[in-house]
């Protein structure tokens, strides 16, 4: 296998995230409760909420502008508005001048146009101040004396006039879809939950994204906690102020080594015969194809196994189940999710030809399509409990 093809396993996976996430309603988008894995938790309490948009739906901050798509909007309707090259924004953002935009999508300008203003709509003048937090964290560390107590800065006169008003906030980082690339993907990079991604960015209920489209990824702009007010006792290094014991050795002498007895002679082992199916039998799952594996179990790189089969082998069902999600992946190869009674999921991909659907109920070994032809043909096949890949291997004869 090519390392191009390998280094597509990635988009594979982030495929398949977005599957499951999106057919099974019981899923807690936030992973909060799933224990291990990366934890969003942290993020979606701290992370802010995005900036209110001027009239024009402008967003500006220091290194770059949005705007946020109005409903019914195009890429032309915007370029209009803002006195822009239609084209010049469409390909920038990859998308072609008259599709309909979603609501609140965002679409990044090429060059800056004018800075929001309160005349414009907005809640301040200029582009939004970013936070500086090292410095936050650089001031109330210099507030606390060498006793370890906080001092009080005294406050600055109140001017004579108040300037005009400023908009402060972490600058989000502006991410541009590439090809393979899925909302949980780019969720998982950023260790923003998808959810959030989804609210700054306006996406649909699947979480769709597209090559090329630029999305916000929210940054926790909040300040440092307080310096402590007080100081904890001095720490003694390690072993110092505690005396060492003495070990028992130094004063008693090691007892007298008794002579090897032999050890009795093992009977002979028991025929068993040859062995049956019935360990084969008792695996969880049956194989989804008959191949040599080619790319074992590796979580963080590989979160399933890889069979080498030939193109248009039938592919089976795992374990009977309930089809929980039927889609594709950037690539163009279809996704099946099984979702079994025990709360397993089983997921193929590398297919075409499917002979199911969702909703479908499948039995053990029905087929469920064919392996797609590639320049060296292959099954991807996972086993997961809930969001957390399992190996396979343990599953299957």
């Amino acid at each position: 296998m090519t390392r191009g093809q390998f280094s597509g396993r990635r988009i594979l996976m982030a495929g398949v995230a977005l599957s499951v996430l999106a057919a099974c309603e019981d899923f807690d988008f936030d992973l909060r409760d799933r224990g291990g894995g990366f934890d969003t938790t942290r993020a979606v309490q701290e992370l802010p909420n995005r900036p209110r948009p001027d009239d024009r739906g402008v967003i500006s901050y220091p290194n770059y502008q949005v705007v946020v798509a109005r409903r019914d909007d195009t890429i032309r309707g915007i370029a209009i508005r803002l006195g822009l090259d239609a084209n010049e924004l469409a390909e920038y953002n990859g998308i072609e001048p008259d599709v309909i935009l979603r609501r609140d999508e965002i679409i990044a300008l090429p060059t800056r146009v004018a800075e929001p203003s309160l005349a414009t709509g907005a809640d301040s003048n200029g582009p939004i101040q970013t936070l500086d937090v090292a410095a936050v964290a650089t001031s109330a560390l210099d507030r606390a004396d060498a006793a370890g107590t906080v001092t009080t800065a005294p406050l600055a006169p109140t001017p004579a006039a108040a300037p005009a008003p400023v908009q402060a906030a972490a600058e989000p980082i502006r991410h541009q879809v590439v090809r393979g690339e899925t909302a949980f993907s780019i969720s998982r990079l950023y260790n923003v939950s998808v959810s959030r991604i989804a609210e700054w960015n306006g996406l649909d209920s699947q979480f769709t994204i597209r090559e090329g489209q630029f999305l916000l990824i929210p940054q926790d702009g909040a300040a440092p906690a307080t310096a402590p007010t007080t100081v904890s006792a001095p720490v003694t290094a390690p072993g110092e102020g505690t005396e060492t014991p003495v070990p028992p050795s130094a004063t008693e002498p090691l007892p007298v080594a008794a002579a090897p007895v032999a050890a009795p002679e093992a009977p002979p082992a028991p025929d068993l015969g040859t062995p049956t199916s019935a360990t084969a039998s008792s695996a969880r799952f049956v194989a989804p194809v008959q191949g040599s594996i080619i790319r074992g179990y590796a979580p963080g790189s590989n979160e399933g196994i890889d069979f080498g089969v030939p193109a248009g082998t039938s592919v089976q069902a795992a374990g009977s189940g309930t089809v929980a999600a039927v889609t594709t992946d950037t690539t163009g190869g279809s996704i099946v999710v099984i979702k079994h009674d025990d709360g397993l999921l089983t997921v193929y991909t590398q297919m075409d030809a499917l002979t199911v659907s969702k909703n479908d109920t499948v039995s053990s070994g029905q087929k469920i399509g064919e392996v797609r032809a590639a320049d060296t043909p292959f099954l991807h096949f996972e086993v997961r409990r809930g969001l957390q890949s399992v190996d396979p291997t343990e599953y299957l004869p």
